[in-house]
């Protein structure tokens, strides 16, 4: 029987898009989003469109959990916002060689913050 988890890594190994769910730092109201992202081994990396002016990013600051949904296939992590300069532009060179440089162009307007979820 695959357990949950598998069964998320499995989808996230598969999908460009994900959506993720925070709550909301004045409403306290779940927030869901698309986003993309990038998987390595146990470690989910987020990259937030417009950096630090990201409102999922800064309810993540304020509370640091994310559902994460995998069309269906469910689960919550501790989310941990980065901010070390050169820690996110690592995350913004994975993003790159999943996407290509040309897309995260067009859709990312900032690279001043990252967020990283371990999955396992």
């Amino acid at each position: 029987m695959p357990r949950p988890k598998d069964d998320l890594k499995e989808r996230l190994t598969r999908y460009h898009q994900i959506k993720i769910s925070v709550i909301g730092r004045k409403s306290g109201k779940t927030i869901s989003i698309p986003v993309w992202f990038v998987l390595e081994d146990e470690t989910l990396y987020l990259l937030p469109v417009q950096g630090s002016e990201t409102q999922w990013y800064k309810n993540v600051v304020t509370k640091p959990m994310i559902r994460i949904d995998a069309r269906g296939v469910e689960a919550e992590f501790p989310a941990k916002p980065v901010t070390d300069a050169k820690a996110v532009k690592s995350v913004v060179e994975k993003f790159r060689e999943k996407y290509g440089a040309n897309e995260v162009k067009k859709y990312y307007s900032k690279f001043d913050v990252a967020v990283v979820a371990e999955i396992g």
